[in-house]
């Protein structure tokens, strides 16, 4: 239950004021590269948003970041906010072709990112010039990003935003093997955080630490966003290995992590990180993937901690339901909806289903309450009117996800429409997989499927058909689709088959090929 009342502040820009008129000086955000109070973090946000200004950035333009977990994603983020930019986060681990879609997809004006990165997606003339690359080297600040920031004034811009107005777009994927850019206001992006410290008395004493890509929008709503409501301070980690986040854990005294099934596993098991280390923690959420109750388990009997189960997703955006603080949770249980949702179970002719039955979630408002109509869902997918109003049909968000609500309101997710593989708290997408081999010369079908995984959720395999005559082999698909796709989304194993089982309309039958790969 909510222990303050609702209060979602007017826009992105207005999100520091609390705290800045109470307390400027107090600590707002922590990276590598230092430490900033909210009220240099307000500076630097209005210099930002002048600075894209004066690059030739317009309230309404897609702006990009590809830029590492540091202070420059915030200050970019916030600027691009108080300008009226829409923001698009560019992971750095994409390939260069998928880095390029998502450009030209959204229709970007300009991208923020290294020179490495940079000359990654403005060297191959994939853009045409339509996209302008504005290089952030933190080490040059002769030209660039850092030029134009240190020449802007650090005061407001006299414009207002629009907060019902498009503001970030996230990609996802979906059955064509193409990313799908839902698109989400600032209202939308504030509200999530607005919830959370509401309903979790969140204040100035949390330290939010977190080590996965803010180029992931719900990333930032979960960050920067969350905290600032709360008036804590946000800790932005720039390693995601054990060792790393153990050690930024211990020397900034973080109260709230997040962090994937395969990285609290090896936090469980690596014999280096002691019980010690991650004593100032009093939550710790699980994120982007379902954990295993064993390593629950582990990560317990090692730190005195409970894995505290999350549900979410791009287009709600970000969480949907938790587990409470007091570490509540049910086996196999995603935590219970929070405050300002309502989560109804759908069977395939739209109507609600009783607990325990299992049907499609789909997310709306609650209907009663301080929460009540508070909730609205992403403006839809760019570009893509037929899958919006799919999406959104019947006035609520249809997750894809299939699940169940127990008698006591726990969410239990059962399995996934999309087919999404999890793999350490990333999203891969068989079809986008499939869509990259099927480009390979010699290869006639092929379907990607996820095994499971103690470690990692799950791990990503291929089985393949070659054309007749082909010889291509194992190693040469890999490198294929090691040149198309992000590391993690290549199968780790390629097996050979002679032919697919195939239902009455030609598809395979996925479920059939679990033998192939010894699951």
């Amino acid at each position: 239950m909510p222990t303050t009342e609702p209060h979602v502040p007017g826009s992105v820009g207005e999100v520091f004021d609390r705290v800045l008129a109470e307390d400027p000086g107090r600590e707002a955000l922590v990276t590598r590269s230092g430490r900033w109070s909210y009220g240099e973090l307000d500076r630097l946000a209005n210099r930002a948003a002048r600075a894209l200004g004066a690059l030739g950035v317009r309230p309404g333009d897609r702006v990009a970041a590809a830029l590492p977990n540091d202070v420059d994603v915030v200050v970019a983020f916030h600027g691009a906010m108080r300008l009226g930019a829409v923001w698009v986060g560019v992971n750095r681990a994409l390939a260069a072709p998928e880095k390029e879609f998502i450009l030209q997809d959204a229709g970007v004006s300009a991208v923020l990112a290294d020179a490495a990165v940079g000359e990654q997606v403005g060297g191959r003339g994939a853009l045409d010039g339509r996209c302008r690359v504005i290089v952030v080297e933190p080490d040059d600040r002769s030209g660039g990003w850092f030029a134009a920031l240190d020449a802007a004034a650090d005061t407001p811009l006299a414009s207002r935003v629009d907060p019902r107005a498009p503001a970030g777009i996230a990609y996802t994927s979906g059955t064509t093997g193409f990313p799908k850019g839902a698109t989400h206001s600032q209202y939308n992006l504030l509200l999530p955080g607005a919830a959370l410290v509401a309903s979790r008395g969140y204040g100035p004493g949390l330290r939010k630490g977190d080590c996965l890509p803010l180029t992931i929008l719900n990333m930032l709503v979960l960050t920067t966003l969350l905290v600032a409501q709360a008036g804590g301070c946000a800790v932005i980690m720039d390693r995601i290995d054990a060792a790393g986040v153990a050690d930024w854990i211990r020397e900034e005294r973080v109260t709230t992590w997040n962090g994937p099934p395969a990285l609290i596993h090896s936090l469980a098991s690596d014999g280096r990180i002691a019980p010690g280390d991650l004593r100032s923690l009093d939550e710790v959420w699980n994120g982007g993937a379902d954990c295993p109750e064993a390593v629950r388990a582990m990560f317990e009997a090692k730190f005195g901690r409970t894995v505290l189960a999350t549900y979410g997703l791009t287009e709600a955006p970000t969480v949907v339901a938790i587990d409470a603080r007091d570490g509540s949770h049910r086996p196999g249980a995603s935590g219970r909806p929070l405050p300002h949702l309502a989560v109804r179970i759908l069977d395939e002719q739209g109507d609600e289903l009783p607990a325990g039955e299992t049907g499609e979630i789909c997310v709306g408002p609650v209907a009663a309450g301080p929460w009540a109509d508070r909730y609205r869902p992403m403006l839809g997918y760019r570009g893509l009117a037929e899958a919006t109003a799919d999406a959104l049909r019947g006035g609520l968000l249809h997750t894809g996800d299939l699940g169940c609500l127990d008698d006591e309101g726990f969410l239990h997710v059962r399995d996934r429409k999309s087919l999404v593989i999890i793999r350490g708290g990333a999203n891969v997408y068989p079809a986008e997989v499939e869509r990259v081999l099927h480009e390979a010369p010699g290869v006639a079908a092929c379907a990607v499927v996820g095994v499971p995984d103690e470690r990692l959720g799950e791990r990503v395999m291929a089985a393949v058909q070659l054309a007749p005559g082909s010889t291509v082999s194992a190693e040469e698909l890999s490198a294929h689709c090691l040149a198309n796709l992000a590391p993690y989304k290549v199968p780790e194993r390629f097996v050979f088959v002679d032919g697919f089982p195939r239902n009455s309309m030609g598809k395979i039958r996925r479920r059939e090929l679990d033998g192939l790969f010894g699951s």
